[in-house]
């Protein structure tokens, strides 16, 4: 089977994007049919973001639902980052997934919010694209399990403990204190998670709280966007004994597009690639997934219609056909079926 052939056989799950918040932040961007709707009221992620956004909003958007399509891509987490909420985290998770949920609707998208893993199959029979809501930094939820289990009932199925800095949850890995895990309040956050049927995000988390994570989780978990840092010495990557750990929890790592998580001199495709052998080698093929962090940093590739080209990176390497579907969407699935149901 020819590789673009293969891509588009495949189910196609990438776990992570930030297009929420960037095609607010250009003037209420829609994702389903582009271009700015600056007629649109500003809520609180543009009346509080948009002029500060720590991303440059310089050429066109990297995914949308036209490009999800054009790419091959199944079904995408959206997430809102509220990290820079300014105590105000709850509002500004809200305001992002109003924001797509009534962009989708103005526009009678046929789009999959999926809430179970079954919908993303069935996303894919139909032909529509799929999305999971997610969200990053645990502070979204204002130090109330209620609050996550409204959250949980509104469509959110992933929930990043930090986000760089710390949370009331965990420490980010930029404040990262030796020794230090979850909070209390962590512990009973990723408790509740679990219960609910939450996906448990360990990206940007310091290494006492990934450690920590692992422990008090009863389910897998993902790290939906990050490298090997045994190939890029940054502090979003996990090291061999991360990647060893999280295999021995079923968890997957969605291999980033970020260039200096890739390589700090000469960030190809080649060397994302690179880091998929190394993560296959040290922690086993059901570990690789994807997470493009398209819109947020994820430049490695020009947006979403490029997505083919890993397939054809991975084929030109050897992988098989069998390991090929695991890494596209597969392991993520898995996770899935082992977490939201």
């Amino acid at each position: 089977m020819k590789p673009e052939d293969l891509h588009r056989d495949c189910l196609v799950i990438d776990s992570h994007n930030d297009t929420i918040v960037n095609h607010i932040c250009r003037g209420n961007h829609s994702v389903v049919r582009g271009g700015a709707n600056a007629e649109e009221p500003s809520g609180t992620i543009a009346r509080q973001y948009a002029h500060s956004f720590p991303v440059p909003l310089t050429g066109p958007v990297q995914i949308n639902l036209s490009k999800m399509r054009q790419g091959g891509i199944d079904t995408g987490f959206f997430a809102v980052d509220v990290t820079a909420a300014f105590k105000n985290h709850l509002n500004f998770a809200l305001d992002g997934i109003g924001y797509l949920l009534y962009d989708i609707a103005r526009h009678g998208a046929e789009v999959s919010i999926c809430r179970i893993s079954a919908d993303i199959l069935e996303a894919r029979r139909t032909g529509k694209p799929g999305i999971i809501l997610a969200i990053e930094h645990a502070d979204c939820v204002e130090g109330s399990l209620n609050v996550l289990r409204s959250l949980f009932e509104l469509g959110v199925r992933s929930i990043g403990l930090t986000h760089n800095v710390s949370s009331q949850a965990a420490d980010g890995c930029m404040e990262a204190r030796e020794g230090v895990g979850l909070s209390v309040f962590g512990i009973k956050l990723v408790r509740e998670m679990n219960r609910l049927g939450m996906l448990v995000d360990l990206a940007h988390v310091s290494p006492g709280a990934f450690y920590s994570a692992l422990e008090v989780s009863g389910k897998p978990v993902i790290f939906s966007h990050g490298n090997a840092r045994a190939l890029c010495d940054h502090p979003r990557n996990l090291d061999d004994a991360q990647l060893e750990a999280l295999a021995l929890k079923g968890g997957v790592i969605g291999m980033s597009f970020v260039p200096y998580f890739v390589n700090n001199g000469n960030p190809t495709l080649d060397r994302l690639l690179d880091h998929i052998d190394h993560v296959r080698s040290v922690a086993g093929v059901e570990t690789v997934g994807l997470g493009s962090d398209f819109d947020g940093g994820g430049t490695l590739l020009a947006d979403a219609t490029h997505y083919p080209r890993i397939t054809e990176g991975l084929v030109g390497r050897g992988y098989s056909e069998e390991e090929i579907r695991k890494i596209l969407g597969g392991n993520t699935l898995r996770v899935l079926r082992e977490t939201i149901g």
